[in-house]
């Protein structure tokens, strides 16, 4: 039953409290195994509001695999594409999104493939996808990392994008080279120091980073099928690895491979910069997961309405991840709350607000009103945000916009029992 409840981070998510009642329940019972609906056209719908944001902007089409039930080196994935603004890191958008089932036993014959029939594949239609839904932007840059090291990608990228993937592959060089031996005997073009935050099993700390770069060309792998690939592709190279890291912790070493000019040391940290922007989809598939949707948890069997579900969870996450990053405010870039919610939605919110704050200047939302950051108060302070310590997360987020919706379903029910 669709309808059995979904352990979601102890909070009791189920298809029962996201249709608001028995009514709804049976509702969303219905959508979900409804025919006539895709999650293609889910995505499609989502996809068609980011490109609308991507207008006239440099964007970042950041893409990656994400496992949701694992069985005996097999399982079911999620693979996804976000947009975000090159020039802040705002979130823009669902680009794409795509689920496969891998099977134990694939590994050994996939070489003699030609790309086309491999799993791989994704990676090159993720690509002409993010062509597709970001047309309008000036600049589109596709960011994935190790994964996505596929000779194919470099020489069959869409017309009009630039690459930025982490090198993955020992390749062979035009000169008889190897990459990776090429990298190591560069000089040194500049240090800098990255802070980097505490994770699970790992305390913050400050990386001495060490800079190379190059322009190479790469030459075509011996087992690659493709009729008409050329023989060889000229790609930048950058190289930054830590220096004297701490015994206790794994140190920081990314090859980085990109077709973006890459002229002086300045414009390589910039990519590097660029690089570090892929944690958003991380951040994404946390929120998705364990530590908010837990769409791992669900029980339902049948992937038709297993998989609609987590399309509507994964767009859900993408709100609140936005929500998060449009937190601050900035107001040299602030982000309409349109993003995230229905122009509909905007006296909801401001009626929230006005309940929420307090009496003191600290109690208020410093927002203007009709921004993301606005709405991302509001929904904080939904969620249990105090306003007085640290900054709103995801999950404080989440349980904002879960409450945020159950407004609006209360909203919308008396608004229906006036019209009777």
């Amino acid at each position: 039953m669709l309808g059995r409840l979904v352990e979601q981070g102890g909070r009791g998510l189920c298809v029962r409290r996201l249709g608001g009642s028995r009514a709804g329940e049976i509702r969303i019972t219905r959508f979900l195994r409804n025919s006539a609906v895709s999650v293609g056209e889910m995505v499609m719908e989502a996809a068609s509001r980011t490109s609308r944001r991507c207008l006239g902007r440099d964007v970042l089409v950041i893409q990656d695999t994400t496992v949701l039930r694992s069985s005996g080196g097999g399982g079911d994935y999620l693979h996804a594409a976000v947009a975000l603004d090159e020039a802040d890191g705002a979130i823009l958008g669902l680009v794409d999104g795509c689920f496969l089932s891998r099977t134990a036993g694939r590994k050994a014959g996939r070489r003699a493939l030609p790309i086309e029939e491999k799993e791989s594949f994704r990676w090159l239609e993720e690509a002409d996808q993010a062509a597709s839904v970001c047309a309008g932007a000036t600049r589109i840059t596709i960011v994935a990392d190790r994964e996505s090291d596929i000779y194919e990608a470099f020489v069959l990228r869409p017309q009009g994008t630039d690459l930025l993937i982490r090198a993955a592959q020992d390749r062979s060089l035009a000169d008889g080279g190897k990459l990776f031996a090429a990298l190591d005997a560069l000089p040194s073009a500049g240090q800098a120091k990255l802070d980097v935050p505490a994770a699970p099993g790992r305390r913050a700390r400050t990386a001495n980073l060490a800079l190379r770069f190059a322009t190479m060309t790469l030459a075509r792998p011996s087992r690659s099928h493709g009729a008409g690939l050329p023989d060889v592709v000229e790609m930048r190279l950058i190289d930054v690895r830590e220096m004297a890291p701490a015994d206790t912790v794994a140190p920081i070493h990314w090859r980085l491979l990109t077709t973006r000019p890459v002229r002086d040391a300045a414009e390589a940290w910039a990519i590097v910069e660029l690089y570090r922007r892929r944690w958003a989809i991380e951040q994404l598939f946390r929120t998705l997961k364990t530590q908010g949707f837990d769409v791992e948890g669900l029980r339902i069997e049948h992937p038709e309405p297993r998989d609609k579900l987590v399309t509507a969870a994964l767009i859900a996450a993408v709100a609140v991840q936005q929500l998060v990053h449009g937190r601050d405010g900035d107001s040299g870039r602030l982000r309409p709350s349109t993003d995230v919610f229905e122009p509909d939605d905007l006296p909801l919110i401001e009626a929230w607000c006005a309940k929420l704050e307090g009496k003191t200047q600290r109690q208020k939302n410093p927002h203007p009103k009709g921004s993301l950051a606005y709405a991302a108060w509001v929904c904080a302070r939904l969620g249990g945000w105090t306003g007085y310590y640290g900054k709103p997360g995801p999950v404080v987020m989440l349980n904002g916009w879960l409450e945020m919706q159950a407004s609006k379903r209360t909203c919308h029910l008396l608004k229906a029992q006036r019209n009777v």
